[in-house]
């Protein structure tokens, strides 16, 4: 979302026909290399940015929906996220780095305000997903018995129409009737079509921040300090849990060591609830469930934590600088330490959550084998071979295969 920030270029002014040219000129010389420097700074700072923006939300949205085990209630809003954020990088960040590399707008009015537009709309939906996040995790760890009849595809779907059409609104009818702005802006737009400034008046720089950050920033907080304590208690019940059942099972040793029996192996089956067969029992079903739901919740925790990180510092600059100027580089670098929030994403759940790093690995793999296609089918042959063994001594071991000729 973008300031108050005018962003225009001073004229370069030429001294060197003073009568010390040859000095002028020197020293014009020696310093030719800090524009360019500066410049290269800048690409260094900001493509790397759009890009990993692009491609790292771009590799959510495919792996979520070419991999059947991501299809969830909360992936589903992390697509959405995705999604958000990937346009905020194709239709913000890149006007905004033209801005930066350039040093003056190099188009109309018209692309101006679609640009300002577009950067609320999708940064707005961007916290508002995050929002839906947290209330869906929530439900998961507070309400678990809730949950199903609460988050459904059905509620997914309202929840997300409303995210994206009350984001829609916020930036689209302000931009279309001038309401977001003051009477002397609008002259200046008519009188200088080639400068892209954004002014907000105080009623506007209240009302979309406070619905672009403010309120979403509150759920969000409230919402999870309520799992974390949750999580908490969650954690010490499963520590009670593990020491309960290992008492329980030295306890069974001790009472099968005093006596001298020869037992058959046992047979096994798909349905055996032995601890020490390796089968999952209801206990253990319960305890995987609850550490799977708490680490999804400080996955996402973190997540958060790192949207909050990189966009507070703007939005207290945003509601300051609609009373006080602010210099325009510290709002760039706030702005971009924002954007730099988009390609966070996608490398927090590659290193927090396995699924999504294996659904990476998979997309990746599969996209170079698409570039080398005789190499990836000789390795896919292979592997598959492998897999074929593996799995075949694997379900003969545990006893998932069971022995019809074996009589009791």
């Amino acid at each position: 979302m973008s300031n108050g920030t005018l962003y225009t270029t001073v004229p370069s002014v030429d001294n060197s026909s003073d009568g010390m040219g040859n000095a002028t000129a020197g020293n014009h010389s020696g310093s030719d290399w800090v524009p360019t420097f500066i410049f290269i700074l800048k690409c260094f700072a900001t493509i790397p940015i759009i890009v990993s923006a692009v491609l790292g939300n771009l590799l959510v949205i495919i792996s979520v929906f070419r991999h059947h085990k991501l299809r969830t209630a909360t992936n589903y809003f992390i697509v959405s996220l995705a999604v958000a954020d990937m346009l905020v990088a194709i239709f913000a960040m890149t006007f905004k780095a033209s801005i930066a590399l350039n040093g003056s707008w190099l188009f109309n009015q018209l692309t101006c305000d679609f640009y300002n537009a577009c950067d609320v709309l999708f940064t707005t939906a961007s916290l508002c997903n995050l929002g839906c996040i947290s209330i869906d995790r929530y439900y998961a760890i507070i309400k678990p018995l809730d949950y199903p009849m609460k988050i459904t595809n059905k509620t997914v779907s309202i929840m997300l129409t409303i995210v994206w059409v009350s984001s829609f609104f916020l930036a689209s009818v302000p931009f279309v009737t001038g309401i977001y702005t003051t009477p002397e802006h609008l002259e200046y737009q008519k009188t200088e079509p080639d400068v892209c400034i954004l002014v907000v008046n105080t009623v506007y720089a209240v009302i979309s921040s406070s619905v672009s950050f403010w309120i979403p920033g509150f759920v969000m907080v409230f919402t999870y300090w309520k799992i974390y304590q949750e999580a908490t208690k969650q954690e010490k019940m499963i520590c009670k849990t593990q020491m309960m059942t290992q008492q329980n099972n030295a306890r069974n040793s001790a009472d099968h060591s005093t006596h001298i029996t020869v037992h058959a192996p046992p047979h096994r089956n798909s349905h055996g609830d032995d601890p020490e067969s390796g089968q999952s029992t209801p206990t253990k079903r319960c305890i995987n469930k609850m550490k799977r739901e708490h680490k999804a919740a400080k996955t996402l925790g973190i997540i958060m934590g790192a949207f909050m990180i990189c966009w507070l510092p703007f939005f207290v600059i945003y509601m300051i600088n609609t009373f006080v100027p602010i210099p325009e580089i510290y709002v760039d670098i706030l702005f971009w330490i924002g954007y730099l929030n988009s390609s966070l994403n996608p490398v927090l759940y590659a290193y927090f959550n396995r699924d999504f790093r294996e659904a990476f690995k998979e997309t990746i793999q599969n996209v170079f084998c698409r570039c080398f296609q005789s190499r990836c089918l000789q390795d896919r042959h292979n592997n598959s071979a492998i897999h074929f063994n593996c799995t075949y001594r694997s379900t003969q071991d545990i006893g998932l295969v069971e022995n019809k000729y074996v009589k009791d």
